[in-house]
């Protein structure tokens, strides 16, 4: 099982999305910034890693939101989902297609990664 991080980044009302480069497995769907845990790193360290090398922002990473587990066909993964907040710097697209600011009413909009359903039908339900 591959263990993931991902970032619930909230601006008022809404919250980041991230459109996967056409080139990756899932390519174009849309999903939270993050990506594997590397051997040794926590995952609060693994989230900031990638947040700093996806969107050379720097985290402030808080509780996890939600805990998934998602089998897609070549691989499973252990997802958690953490609130977060960005410290410094301005999102910019160094790995991916498109980043958005939706709020929770415009989710169906957009297609997501599987791994990520779950955790958006939880999200319709908090407002």
């Amino acid at each position: 099982m591959t263990e993931v991080v991902a970032a619930l980044i909230w601006d008022q009302k809404k919250f980041m999305i991230c459109q996967r480069p056409a080139h990756k497995a899932r390519g174009l769907l849309w999903e939270f910034v993050g990506g594997k845990v590397e051997p040794g790193e926590t995952k609060e360290q693994a989230l900031i890693r990638e947040c700093q090398e996806e969107l050379a922002v720097i985290l402030d990473v808080g509780q996890a939101f939600m805990d998934v587990i998602h089998e897609y066909p070549d691989l499973t993964v252990h997802l958690t989902l953490f609130n977060a907040s960005i410290q410094a710097g301005i999102p910019q697209k160094l790995e991916h297609n498109d980043i958005r600011w939706i709020t929770v009413d415009e989710i169906n909009q957009y297609d997501f990664c599987p791994a990520d359903e779950e955790i958006l039908t939880r999200l319709k339900t908090i407002e």
